[in-house]
This record gives C-alpha cells, sequence and structure tokens, in this order.
C-alpha cells in the first residue's frame, strides 16, 4: 500500500497489529516490508493462506495510488502465459527485484493491475 511518511506508517501497524515493519533505504525504493506471520528460511510464509506485504512511497516514480495486490508464483514465464491466454495483459518485461525475486505487473480483463512475483528459490 502506498504511504507517505515511513516513521508514522511504521509506528502504526506496529502498536496497532503488532507487525514487524522494516524500512528499506533508497536503494530499495524505500520500501516497507510488514511481516505479519511466521515465514521460513526463503521467507515464505509457513501458514496457508496467511500473507506478508509491504508499502512503497505515494509520490515514487510509477507507484500506484491505491493499495496493490502481488500474486507470488512458482514459475513467472508461465504465470505470464496464463495470464496471456486468459485474456489479461502483461506490463513489460520482469525486473529482478535484489534479495526477492522476479516481479512484473499485468492488468486482467476488468482493467484492474496487479503483479506477480516469482520469490527466489522457487
Amino acid at each position: 500500500m502506498p504511504y507517505e511518511d515511513s516513521d508514522r506508517l511504521t509506528k502504526f501497524y506496529s502498536e496497532a497489529f503488532g507487525w514487524q515493519m522494516q524500512k528499506f533505504g533508497p536503494e530499495m525504493g524505500d520500501y516497507v516490508t510488514a511481516g505479519t506471520t511466521e515465514t521460513d528460511e526463503n521467507r515464505m510464509v509457513k501458514t496457508p493462506g496467511a500473507i506478508n506485504g509491504g508499502f512503497y512511497p505515494k509520490k515514487a516514480p510509477g507507484a500506484a495510488p491505491h493499495p496493490s495486490v502481488v500474486i507470488s508464483v512458482d514459475d513467472i514465464n508461465d504465470a505470464m502465459k496464463r495470464v496471456r491466454d486468459a485474456g489479461g495483459n502483461i506490463l513489460g518485461e520482469p525486473v529482478e527485484i535484489p534479495g526477492v525475486g522476479h516481479y512484473v505487473s499485468f492488468t486482467d480483463t476488468e482493467g484492474n493491475r496487479a503483479s506477480l512475483l516469482q520469490p527466489l528459490n522457487m
């Protein structure tokens, strides 16, 4: 989700929900991760259906002004093909997020924007 003030954001979610917040610097787009559930050694959630997430600056270039859904996939190329075959549109080429995995956005048949993430070690 987008944020305006990372200090205010991390304080709020830590206090309100007990989430483990981690701020990254400009080299990682000032992204802030939210640890909401236990993860394994590959940073994948241990409880099926649980998710972790993150926050990005509202004014970042290309930032969505609304929450963004990221879907974890085993194979980003296969997932991209399935999105296209189902009528969706892939937005550009996958990019590598250092220490995280490969990421690409898409639009569904209704014009909603979402993204695919193939985490490292998948």
